[in-house]
């Protein structure tokens, strides 16, 4: 990432965060938060006290701290609000995967013999839009070259030989966006969490018909585990990227049986896909109507060597582990009650899609959707990275043990040798002071860890009300 450049008055405000008679400590809160680009900042008090005596042992305030009180790392996914944390999470995520498929963290390396496949699930047509295709040499196809294509109602040609660059602004917007089906875009994301419960039913359905075993009996002999992430395309609906890995009854632990080969995990993801849908409520003047995943299913073999490593699959699912709709040109925070939707920063295309999720969202046969409250998600209200329960070890194992591992390096108060953990009560109380950094101190931190710096629009410090 490039350095942003210093202007005269930003020199300033870092001269003055510099010259603070406490900066060696001010700079070791920044570096303990790894550099956020938006800490919350926290007040309180810590007081351990000996459970028997009720004397106090310890106590810690925020007073002593600069500013009068503790940062905290946000620690959100999304780079656009803090790249920071956003590593620290795709990270995480990267070690997840890989673990699931080359061992590690708890899991046996045997898993690299199971099979495993990278599926991807596509969402269907909802119009033309504006796409960049490129052949396996690296040439670039015309987007939609059609020489008999006849105006639609509105007057438009469904037809555009450009070669679109990958920055063009144009990718994903519709050819005509009157003809568009916006709301069937809105339905899909809200509804994709569900097509996916039922893919995996489908999935599981087949293997055991395959096999001959009730599904009882194929619990016993076969087990699925999977890790999923969300990806929204440039046309703002959402596809799926999973994992996929056959395992014995009692997880990556167990070799699967002979007869579930990597074969069977193809034919089951394809029938599977092709056989689930999900209707979608009906209101005056809106039928419902039945979503399916898109013709488009791509089902990888994932080897140790090769084209599609286990190591490539984990990168490609932690990337879009942090982001969101921001491709889309939409917002990455809910809409308020202020907003005016006309001025808000974001494309036409996006505008549009979140329109339609205010229109549907304020029906009563739509209201378990929750459009509203997610239309600056276009809709979507899933969680963006899932797994099953024995795939691998787990986010919160990972972040337990980056946890101690601070823990041994910085150890802080430690309790006499005479009176053990087991006799000390912490008592804390803390209360939200703040969010976000200003300019200078976002420079500051940025210079001292060495972290992306945050759009200078997201570096105005919030104060609590």
């Amino acid at each position: 990432m490039p350095h942003p450049v210093i202007t005269p008055q930003d020199a300033r405000l870092m001269a003055k965060i510099l010259d603070r008679p406490d900066f060696a400590r001010w700079a070791a809160r920044a570096r303990a938060t790894g550099g956020c680009a938006q800490p919350i900042f926290l007040t309180g008090t810590v007081d351990h006290v000996h459970t028997g005596t009720g004397e106090v042992l310890h106590h810690y305030s925020t007073d002593t701290e600069p500013d009068g009180a503790l940062p905290v790392a946000c620690k959100t996914r999304r780079a656009t609000r803090c790249p920071a944390c956003a590593e620290v999470y795709r990270a995480d995520t990267y070690q997840l995967i890989r673990a699931g498929l080359a061992g590690g963290k708890g899991v046996p390396e045997t898993v690299t013999a199971h099979p495993a496949a990278f599926v991807t699930l596509t969402a269907p047509s909802f119009g033309p839009v504006h796409a960049r295709r490129e052949r396996s040499g690296g040439r670039v196809e015309r987007c939609h070259p059609r020489r008999d294509a006849k105006p639609c109602p509105h007057g438009v040609v469904a037809s555009c030989g450009a070669r679109h660059d990958r920055d063009d602004p144009k990718l994903g917007e519709p050819l005509c966006p009157d003809c568009y089906d916006y709301a069937g875009s809105v339905l899909f994301n809200a509804l994709a969490p569900e097509l996916w419960r039922r893919f995996t039913l489908a999935l599981r359905r087949y293997l055991a018909k395959c096999a001959g075993l009730t599904q009882k009996e194929l619990r016993e002999t076969l087990a699925v585990s999977f890790a999923k992430v969300a990806e929204y395309q440039r046309r703002g609906v959402v596809h799926f990227h999973a994992v996929i890995r056959f395992d014995g009854p009692a997880g990556p632990s167990t070799p699967p049986p002979g007869w579930a080969d990597v074969q069977l995990l193809d034919d089951a993801v394809r029938h599977a896909a092709a056989a689930v849908s999900v209707t979608t409520p009906a209101a005056p003047g809106i039928p419902a109507r039945s979503l399916t995943w898109g013709a488009q299913v791509d089902v990888r073999r994932i080897t140790s060597s090769g084209a599609l490593t286990q190591e490539a699959v984990a990168g490609y699912v932690a990337k879009y582990a942090t982001k969101a709709a921001e491709c889309v040109g939409t917002l990455d925070r809910r809409l308020r009650p202020t907003d005016d939707l006309d001025k808000l920063p974001i494309t036409p295309h996006a505008r549009r899609l979140i329109r339609e999720c205010l229109r549907l969202g304020a029906l009563e046969q739509f209201a378990e959707l929750r459009l509203v409250q997610w239309a600056h998600m276009l809709g979507f209200r899933g969680h963006f990275s899932t797994k099953s329960r024995r795939y691998s070890t787990t986010l919160g194992a990972l972040r337990a043990a980056r946890i101690a591992y601070v823990r041994a390096q910085f150890p802080g108060w430690q309790p006499p040798d005479d009176q053990g953990p087991e006799l000390i009560t912490a008592i804390g109380e803390w209360r939200f002071h703040s969010q976000g950094l200003t300019r200078g101190e976002a420079l500051v931190t940025a210079a001292l860890t060495g972290k992306p710096l945050p759009p200078p629009a997201s570096t105005d410090r919030r104060t609590a009300a």
